[in-house]
């Protein structure tokens, strides 16, 4: 695993614009930077994706224990949405996607951070940007992507008919997201409509969901966190099943970062776990504090004997947190990256990384591409 300096293409604006990342720069610099790229070897990216197949077992494990045993209060999950989770999870509702966040250094074995199991985005320059970025600097390589193929064979697997798109309105990162998403599911031959979530109405003479249409609305794909979900006005709608959401219910529970100390609890000394409590007590070294449903770095503390190394600002915390020991993140002149590795289908299907000089990853850590040679033996599929 390397850092390499890379010369930006002189026309990479239009060039990741034209692919629908709209949003690569903020006004603290860009977001999408490819000025460097990471490269890595055909054994490390096997490892990586063998890593993210091992834990998304071990979290749909660990999620069955959880309504096992009527663990919810550890995963502060409302009371009206356990018959919700419980009937989507007896139904084994269709997940699209989502994305493992590990540390890793190309040496020892990588290590789960968290699951962005529910509404993941840094979708885009995942599986588009940074694959035309590599076609047009380093074409005889090869990169861990498949994400594009691999969603349009997951929506014919799904084999809905006609398929609502929402999210909120004038976030530029989120509908982008999710036109690329709608654009696969379109690929793959299904009928879709675009909706905002403040747009989703109750017809109470039907008992169903409608558009502004007044269609009946049966599946909705939602790039909106469902801890979000219960708190609408609508929510009290959602338990009579008029509608299937994508994700379902059950991925609440994997997008809950209180998962993390179940995980640990039912698989101890796991390599691709980090120690995690619910409690700080056993961590007496140090310990990374974080939110149960934080999201992008927010209300993230960093503690290391007994003094706070780093702390990110944010409206997480009253769910209460998790405790989790502190991960050896690699160090490329001052910056620390992520692996993010895509989930497709429950099975991996490509890597994005970014990378800070913070060693916690926010919402404007940059997206840096990466390749491996292409001479290299092939990664496990």
């Amino acid at each position: 695993m390397k850092r390499q300096p890379c010369t930006p293409r002189p026309d990479w604006r239009q060039k990741v614009e034209s692919v629908g990342l709209t949003y690569h720069s903020h006004e603290h610099g860009p977001y999408w930077d490819e000025s460097a790229c990471y490269e890595f070897s055909a054994k490390e990216i096997g490892t990586l994706e063998t890593a993210a197949r091992s834990l998304h077992y071990l979290c749909i494990d660990a999620a069955e224990a959880v309504i096992r045993q009527g663990w919810w209060e550890r995963l502060a999950i409302p009371a009206a949405a356990i018959p919700a989770i419980r009937a989507s999870w007896e139904r084994d509702d269709f997940s699209l996607y989502g994305r493992f966040d590990l540390a890793f250094d190309g040496d020892g074995p990588p290590k789960l951070l968290e699951y962005n199991a529910d509404t993941p985005t840094a979708l885009v320059e995942a599986a588009v940007a940074q694959w035309f970025w590599l076609q047009d600097t380093h074409p005889r390589a090869d990169q861990f992507n498949s994400i594009h193929e691999r969603l349009i064979a997951a929506w014919q697997r799904w084999g809905g008919r006609r398929l609502h798109f929402s999210s909120i309105r004038d976030h530029a990162e989120d509908e982008q997201t999710l036109t690329y998403l709608r654009d696969t599911c379109m690929q793959a031959g299904i009928e879709t409509e675009a909706i905002a979530i403040s747009e989703l109405g109750w017809d109470a003479d039907r008992q169903c969901f409608v558009d502004l249409d007044r269609r009946r609305i049966d599946n909705c794909f939602k790039l909106y966190p469902w801890e979000w979900l219960w708190r609408e006005r609508f929510s009290v709608y959602l338990p009579q099943e008029p509608l299937r959401f994508l994700e379902p219910a059950w991925k609440m529970l994997l997008s809950n970062k209180g998962l993390l100390p179940i995980l640990w609890e039912l698989f101890p000394e796991h390599p691709n776990l980090l120690p995690a409590y619910d409690t700080a007590d056993l961590l007496p070294a140090g310990y990374v504090a974080k939110p149960k449903l934080s999201r992008e770095g927010a209300n993230i503390t960093w503690v290391e004997g007994g003094t706070v190394i780093a702390d990110t600002p944010g409206l997480y915390g009253a769910e209460g947190r998790i405790y989790q020991a502190p991960a050896t993140l690699p160090s490329f002149d001052g910056n620390h990256p992520v692996c993010g590795v895509w989930i497709v289908d429950h099975e991996p299907a490509g890597l994005g990384v970014r990378e800070d000089s913070s060693r916690i990853t926010s919402n404007l850590s940059r997206f840096v591409p990466h390749f491996f040679p292409s001479d290299d033996p092939a990664p496990v599929q």
